[in-house]
């Protein structure tokens, strides 16, 4: 029979399956299942509380601000609402709301307003799916989505935008290489989540490396 938990974490599985089946490609279920995968993976070395690291991945993009015109109140209270439906501790919940609340990188310039061991493998699993070959394909599916260029020689990179800069950047997709998936990597909290973020790192280096080449007619 399952435990309490298990069933707690399994309606919020379902919940979210069904909250994202219509969402961008690269913040859909299967996105919010990596990210669980993942996190999963690190808090095995850590000591934490895994249902919360459980439920805070699930829950970390319900509602992602980005396609809620930036408002970041929707997925926290959405959170709430669901895990106090589902009859989870207030302590639980608290917890997975401020997980929710702090583990966007919004530019990465921009201080926590909470701290717990649980939010780093949160984030460090939600990271880690914005590097490697997956970081990449994202990467692209929403510059798509968003009808950005590949890229433009005349657009640097901006590394010192405010969170409201970045949510509001319509650059190159090439870019966000630069404004945050080669930052991620010196980012991570964990140990599994550095060994895990290096090799995809590496990978994305060599992905630009090879983009260039064939940019400049190279190869």
């Amino acid at each position: 029979m399952p435990s309490k938990s298990d069933t707690l974490i399994q309606k919020t599985k379902d919940f979210v399956k069904e909250e994202l089946a219509t969402a961008e490609g690269g913040h859909d279920w299967f996105h919010t299942e990596r990210v669980y995968k993942n996190a999963l993976s690190i808090g095995k070395t850590e000591k934490v509380d895994i249902d919360v690291v459980a439920l805070g991945a699930l829950l970390h993009d319900v509602a992602d601000a980005k396609f809620h015109d930036g408002d970041e109140t929707v997925g926290p209270q959405k959170a709430q609402e669901i895990l106090g439906a589902l009859g989870a501790k207030q302590a639980t919940i608290d917890h997975v709301v401020a997980i929710i609340e702090n583990v966007s990188f919004k530019g990465g310039n921009v201080a926590k307003n909470f701290d717990s061991l649980e939010l780093r493998v949160v984030q460090d699993a939600d990271r880690l799916d914005a590097l490697g070959a997956i970081g990449i394909a994202r990467t692209f599916n929403y510059g798509g989505f968003k009808n950005r260029s590949l890229y433009d020689p005349s657009i640097p990179p901006n590394l010192n935008m405010t969170p409201e800069e970045y949510r509001a950047s319509e650059a190159p997709t090439i870019n966000h290489f630069y404004e945050k998936l080669l930052l991620l990597k010196d980012k991570m909290h964990t140990e599994t989540g550095r060994k895990m973020a290096q090799r995809r790192h590496d990978f994305l280096e060599a992905f630009l490396e090879r983009f260039y080449a064939e940019w400049n007619g190279e190869a």
